[in-house]
């Protein structure tokens, strides 16, 4: 994932960055196999590797195939990930270890849930009674979100597509001075 992350920043030709960033997601999803999150592997192969990629595609035959070369590089945008990053950094130092029996989600969290979910929401698939119930509101939030994403993209694209359906009819004030 690394590599492909630093191939991506090195790439000028857009089409090999929205390739590469599919193959990003598609690894993503790969780890959250790996780490037992199914459910967020399922998301992240549609979403990220899926939807994403082809909305980028679209977008890309709607503009240039090569991102321009920049005149000078600014110090603020990397000054920004550096702290982002080291704050984030920083952030993990007070969490568990991975897979720590002592962590307070599995004290307290997951036994609540494997143990009374089937009775408290009535549904005996617990993933789904903890999406749909327990979390009810985050994954309200997550689609919301997605579609919120889904219509302005398309927004964005049907705006620009009526734009040069004018233009190809003549449509355009320029050509109406005479």
């Amino acid at each position: 994932m690394g590599a492909t992350a630093i191939v991506v920043l090195r790439l000028r030709s857009l089409f090999a960055v929205v390739m590469l960033s599919g193959i990003y997601s598609f690894l993503a999803a790969s780890m959250f196999v790996a780490l037992d999150a199914v459910d967020v592997a399922f998301t992240e192969a549609a979403v990220g590797a899926g939807i994403s990629t082809v909305l980028m595609l679209a977008t890309l035959a709607l503009t240039g195939s090569r991102e321009r070369i920049p005149v000078h590089t600014p110090p603020l945008p990397l000054l920004v990930v550096l702290v982002t990053g080291a704050a984030l950094i920083y952030a993990t130092f007070d969490m568990p270890a991975f897979g720590d029996p002592a962590a307070p989600a599995n004290l307290h969290v997951a036994p609540r849930y494997l143990g009374d979910s089937g009775h408290e929401i009535g549904i005996p698939n617990v993933v789904t009674s903890v999406l749909a119930s327990y979390r009810g509101y985050d994954t309200l939030g997550e689609v919301t979100v997605i579609f919120t994403a889904g219509v302005a993209v398309m927004l964005l694209l049907g705006g620009r597509r009526g734009q040069d359906a004018g233009r190809k009819r003549g449509d355009d004030d320029a050509g109406d001075a005479v």
